[in-house]
């Protein structure tokens, strides 16, 4: 789910070691289509505290740009834009369904599961592949196959705001840096034509 498509998966193969290397991991990419321009969007953190900087940003928006540059793997001309992911997260990988264990999430699913899409509850693990979540008004915890999520991501809840708010106040950081979250901290505009238009 860090990549929906064929060419998301190839661009992340060239964009993951890259974010390596700056010591951030890939929450997600997505290379949307545009009126005049396409835009690539990627949510990076720090596995340390799944966090980023607006200067951890900026260093992977031009390391992208400079391999990009060279590899030219979009064509026609496009945005980049690199943010954190946000309070109300994208959930792309086993490993975020057990860190926010606890937390309200809606899931929906690529096929039906009894009748249904989408469901939304709190989250209670990942286990054995499967994603295990107590859904709103059902007693049983329901386990969905990681595998057949086609999206998941946290609901903004007062518990959920205070959670981030702790954090940065445990890193002596200031309580709203005036930038709506999951918005692009930095965006860098790499308007890059591609070799038939240049």
């Amino acid at each position: 789910m860090r990549a929906k498509t064929a060419q998301d998966r190839q661009l992340l193969e060239l964009i993951d070691p890259i974010a390596g290397s700056l010591g951030l991991d890939v929450v997600r990419i997505r290379l949307m289509s545009g009126a005049k321009r396409q835009r690539l969007q990627i949510m990076a953190e720090r596995p340390s505290d799944h966090d980023i900087s607006v200067e951890q940003c900026a260093k992977l928006s031009r390391a992208v740009s400079e391999v990009f540059d060279a590899a030219d793997p979009i064509a026609g001309e496009y945005l980049l834009e690199v943010s954190s992911p946000g309070i109300d997260r994208p959930l792309t990988r086993p490993v975020d369904f057990e860190l926010f264990e606890g937390e309200e999430a809606r899931l929906e699913t690529d096929r039906m599961i009894e009748g249904r899409k989408r469901f939304k509850g709190v989250l209670a693990g990942f286990e054995d592949g499967n994603v295990l979540i107590d859904l709103d008004g059902e007693d049983d915890t329901a386990l969905i196959p990681f595998d057949w999520l086609s999206d998941a991501k946290l609901v903004l809840t007062d518990a959920l705001m205070k959670r981030g708010a702790a954090i940065r106040a445990a890193r002596g950081e200031p309580e709203d840096d005036g930038l709506p979250e999951g918005a692009a901290e930095d965006t860098t505009d790499t308007t890059t034509p591609s070799e038939d238009n240049a």
